[in-house]
């Protein structure tokens, strides 16, 4: 049983130190994910280590105390996501309808060929934009239904599981569609205007994921996050970043983007809001994203009913309310932080001037 338990111990261990060093490979970085699961695992074995190891033999003390310092240090990473945290952006008190913008983010699942579920949801939440990962020219001739309602619109149409549509009720301006790390991997960017005249800057991302059936590094997809971080702190417009980056809320990556750009995610301390995977209940984490600047109170953001695709797609309300904004802080990078996204950009040779700037 001794020997049980501290071969536990130490796997728990080594799956908690091997995320944090920055190996690319989609093996280390998918560790990233599980955080919570692990977390779990990590606390079940501490219980079965008080109840089942000779609490009076120094080597049960040592293994008890790695899993703990193990599961610390997960959750150090996960409660940010939890009701018990601070919330980083702070709920909108006065509705303006004039100054709202609301996204449906919906990863569809190319396969997937259940369209009039996402049609319903559009036309029962009716958002603003509709941004859809994953579509392909047979989603197209589906969603094309949704035009007499938001009729913006900017297509790219792919059959490698990257295609992208963008259908919105508000106007906007400079949308162009580019591939600013791989060349088949595409991303959408525009200055859309609400319907009080302010403009948002607007970026729609879906990068590359390290996996074993696509990318072995995760390289593509840092790099990528990195130049649009770059890109968008240099800007004091409205901002608004979403999409599926296939990175998980609390990863050093994402964690990276946020203190590079300063945007604000409205998760922390409201909840993980998982998306990934809609079919395993146990085996979830929050894939797709929003991120915004300070201009913004949050007035809703939900999870919303199962689509047939893999993922399940979010919804978000935001008001435009810079003068409250004011209060809201986002992350600060450092010299580590600045030195790490140049070697995210440095290794797949981007830049951020290849990301557009729409409006400035």
């Amino acid at each position: 049983m001794l020997l049980i338990l501290s071969l536990a111990a130490l796997l728990i261990v080594l799956l908690s130190l091997l995320p944090e060093t920055r190996f690319t490979h989609w093996v280390v970085r998918g560790l990233d994910f599980p955080r919570l699961q692990i977390a779990v695992a990590a606390l079940m074995l501490l219980i079965l280590q008080c109840t089942l190891l000779d609490l009076g033999h120094p080597g049960s003390w040592a293994g008890i105390s790695a899993v703990a310092v193990a599961l610390g240090w997960q959750l150090k990473w996960v409660l940010p996501y939890t009701p018990l945290w601070k919330k980083e952006v702070k709920k909108t008190t006065v509705e303006d309808p004039d100054r709202q913008i609301s996204i449906i983010t919906a990863n569809v699942l190319t396969p997937n060929h259940d369209s009039e579920k996402l049609i319903a949801l559009v036309r029962k939440f009716r958002p603003d934009v509709l941004v859809t990962l994953e579509s392909d020219q047979w989603w197209q001739d589906r969603l094309d239904v949704l035009e007499d309602e938001m009729p913006h619109t900017l297509k790219c149409p792919l059959d490698n599981l990257y295609g992208m549509h963008l259908y919105s009720r508000l106007p906007f301006t400079e949308g162009t569609i580019e591939y600013l790390v791989k060349d088949d991997i595409p991303s959408m960017h525009c200055c859309m205007a609400l319907r009080s005249g302010e403009k948002i800057r607007m970026h729609f991302l879906h990068p590359e994921p390290p996996s074993p059936t696509e990318s072995e590094h995760s390289a593509p997809r840092d790099a990528e996050l990195a130049i649009v971080a770059r890109s968008v702190a240099e800007s004091d417009q409205p901002l608004i970043i979403t999409g599926d980056l296939n990175d998980v809320a609390w990863s050093p990556t994402t964690r990276l983007f946020r203190h590079i750009s300063g945007l604000l995610d409205p998760r922390v301390g409201r909840g993980f809001f998982n998306t990934f995977h809609a079919d395993f209940p146990f085996l979830r984490w929050p894939l797709d994203h929003i991120f915004h600047s300070a201009h913004f109170t949050l007035s809703d953001i939900q999870r919303l009913p199962h689509i047939g695709s893999d993922h399940f797609s979010l919804y978000t309300r935001l008001n435009f309310t810079p003068l409250k904004g004011r209060a809201q802080e986002g992350e600060e990078p450092d010299a580590e932080d600045r030195e790490r996204a140049d070697e995210a950009a440095e290794a797949e040779n981007a830049s951020k001037q290849d990301v557009p700037a729409p409006n400035e």
